[in-house]
C-alpha cells in the first residue's frame, strides 16, 4: 500500500464521515470455501454486534469531487478543500488489505458525483462488482446509490451491494430547492423506487428458482439532515412514516447538522449539531417502527416540535393521563408498550409471566421494567405510589426531569432510550 493512496484515504474517509446512512441489520452471509470476509446481520461503523463485539467497516468516498454545490455538503464544489479520487482498482485493493488486515469486515461505500451521475455510478458498480466477482468478497457492502442514475446500473448495483441507500437530506422540496438547487425530489424518490421495484422483483423470482439471485437483501435506508432549515419534527416524522410504508425501506437516518459551511448565510448560525434532537427524533422513530405509535400520536399542530427534555413516550404520556394508571395484571399488550419505563421486551415477559400469577412491583423490577418512571403510571398487586392523576402530570414532569447533583461532561451526549 503506498504512500500516495493512503493520503487519498485520509482525505476520503475525512469527507465521508458525515454520512451516517449505514447499518447492516437484514442480511446474512455465512462463510463460504474460497470466500473471504462475512456478514451476518452486524452492525457497522463501530456499532456492535448481539454478542457485544464491535464491527468496523472501512467507509470512505471514491471521489470527493463533486459538480453540485449544495449549501451543507463539505465537499461542494465551491469549497477550497483538499480533493482526492481512488481509481477502482486502488478502491478493491485498499478493501482487500484492510480486510486482511483485519482491520474491517465491511464496506460503506459513497461518492461525489463527478461528470455526470451514471458515469460515477459506473465506477461505483465496477468496485463492488470486482470486489465479489474477482476476489470472492463475502463481507457486508452498503453501497450510496447516486441520485439521478438510469435504472440499469441500480439493477446492477443490487446484485452485488447487501443495502442500497438513497439520501433524502433535506425533509422538504422547497427547502431542498434552496440549499441545492441543482436537485430535486425526483431525483431522489426516482432511484429509490428503482431499489425497491429490484427487491421485490428478486423475491418473486426467488419463491419460483431457489437459486435466483437476491437483490439487495438488506432493502434500502436514506438520511435526512435536522436543524439545516426550518422544517419541523411534524414534518420529518410524517415524511418518515410515510418511507416506512414502502416495504423496502429499513431504515431512516437522522443527522443532527453540523456547520460547515457557516460562511452560507443560507445555513441557520448554529454553534453546534443539535444532538439532543436528533435523539429525540431517534427515539420518536422507534416508536413509530416498534411501539405501534402513530405520527399525529407524537407530534402535531399543537405540538409540532418534540420535547427536548424528555423522551416522546414521556412526554405523550404526559399529555394523556386519561389514559393511565394501566393495570400490569390486565392490560392488554398495546396499552403496555404506552407506559413510560417499560419496553418491548419488558411488556413480553409480563404478559407471559401474569398467567402463572399476579406481578407486583418487586417481580417488575426482576422483569426490568424502569420503575422510577413506571411507577406513576401503573397499578399492581401492592404499589403504594401515586399516580399520574393524583400527582398531576406538570408536577410528575418536575420529578422526572429533576437532575441529580452529579457533575457530567456537557460535551458529552448522553443517549437515554425510552422504554
Amino acid at each position: 500500500m503506498n504512500e500516495t493512496v493512503l493520503e487519498k484515504l485520509k482525505v476520503l474517509a475525512e469527507s465521508a464521515k458525515y454520512d451516517v446512512s449505514c447499518a447492516s441489520s437484514g442480511t446474512s452471509r455465512s462463510h463460504k470455501n474460497g470466500s473471504i470476509g462475512s456478514a451476518a446481520g452486524w452492525g457497522i461503523c463501530h456499532s456492535f454486534a448481539e454478542d457485544g463485539r464491535c464491527i468496523s467497516l472501512l467507509k470512505i468516498m471514491l471521489t470527493n469531487y463533486c459538480i453540485y454545490d449544495c449549501a451543507y455538503c463539505i465537499n461542494r464544489r465551491s469549497n477550497d478543500i483538499r480533493r482526492a479520487t481512488l481509481s477502482v482498482t486502488e478502491l478493491v485493493n485498499l478493501t482487500i488489505e484492510f480486510y486482511r488486515r483485519n482491520y474491517i469486515e465491511g464496506l460503506f461505500l459513497s461518492s461525489g458525483v463527478v461528470r455526470n451521475p451514471d458515469y460515477t455510478m459506473e465506477r461505483l458498480v465496477k468496485a463492488i462488482k470486482d470486489l465479489r466477482l474477482i476476489y470472492h468478497f463475502n463481507g457486508y457492502i452498503h453501497m450510496k446509490s447516486i441520485p439521478g442514475a438510469s435504472q440499469e446500473l441500480v439493477n446492477e448495483a443490487g446484485l452485488y451491494a447487501d443495502r442500497l441507500s438513497v439520501n433524502i437530506e433535506i425533509p422538504n422540496e422547497k427547502s431542498l430547492q434552496i440549499l441545492a438547487p441543482e436537485k430535486d425530489f425526483q431525483s431522489v424518490f426516482t432511484p429509490m423506487r428503482y431499489i425497491q421495484q429490484g427487491v421485490l422483483q428478486s423475491a418473486e423470482e426467488r419463491k419460483r428458482f431457489r437459486s435466483a439471485p437476491r437483490f439487495a437483501p438488506a432493502g434500502q435506508s436514506t438520511q435526512m439532515i435536522v436543524g439545516a432549515t426550518a422544517d419541523t419534527d411534524k414534518d420529518i416524522l410524517h415524511l418518515s412514516s410515510a418511507l416506512y410504508q414502502r416495504p423496502t425501506m429499513k431504515r431512516v437516518y437522522y443527522s443532527g447538522f453540523i456547520p460547515v459551511n457557516s460562511y452560507d448565510n443560507r445555513l441557520p448560525a448554529l454553534k453546534q449539531p443539535p444532538l439532543v434532537r436528533e435523539n429525540r427524533l431517534y427515539q420518536a422513530d422507534w416508536l413509530l417502527r416498534f411501539y405501534q405509535f402513530k405520527v399525529d400520536e407524537i407530534v402535531n399542530d399543537t405540538y409540532p416540535d418534540l420535547d427536548i427534555e424528555i423522551d416522546p413516550k414521556l412526554s405523550w404520556a404526559l399529555r394523556h393521563p386519561e389514559k393511565f394508571p394501566v393495570d400490569i395484571n390486565k392490560a392488554d399488550y398495546e396499552m403496555l408498550l404506552r407506559v413510560p419505563g417499560i419496553g418491548i421486551k419488558s411488556a413480553q415477559i409480563i404478559i407471559v409471566s401474569r398467567r402463572y400469577s399476579n406481578l407486583g412491583s418487586e417481580q417488575l423490577k426482576k422483569i426490568g421494567v424502569v420503575m422510577k418512571k413506571a411507577q406513576y403510571f401503573i397499578t399492581c398487586r401492592e404499589l403504594p405510589v401515586k399516580t399520574i392523576n393524583e400527582v398531576s402530570p406538570e408536577a410528575l414532569r418536575q420529578i422526572l426531569t429533576k437532575k441529580a447533583n452529579t457533575k457530567t461532561d456537557d460535551r458529552q451526549l448522553i443517549i437515554q432510550f425510552q422504554e
